[in-house]
């Protein structure tokens, strides 16, 4: 089982990746439409929430942190697909 440590690494690393794309969006979406401004806003929300989430787990206790995991780990993989489908119209551009 991975540690806490190990963990809070691999999701901060996560958000790390996502604000880099996220940051050449943004160059991108100056000249293009409102559309994309909008969904670069419901991303930076649903990205907040996993950052949230990841300050959660960081400050859990050594019981509830394996099981506020499962959680997390869901959380991640909801953000991870809305980042992909997000990608995939961005890059379409």
């Amino acid at each position: 089982m991975i540690n806490r440590e190990e963990y809070v690494q691999k999701l901060k690393h996560q958000i790390e990746q996502w604000n880099a794309q996220m940051a050449h969006w943004e160059a991108m979406s100056r000249s293009a439409q409102d559309r994309h401004l909008n969904q670069l806003e419901r991303f930076r929300e649903k990205r907040d929430a996993a950052m949230a989430e990841l300050r959660r787990l960081q400050s859990a206790s050594a019981e509830a942190w394996a099981e506020m995991m499962k959680g997390t780990d869901a959380a991640f993989k909801s953000m991870q697909e809305a980042f992909e489908s997000a990608r995939k119209k961005f890059e379409r551009k």
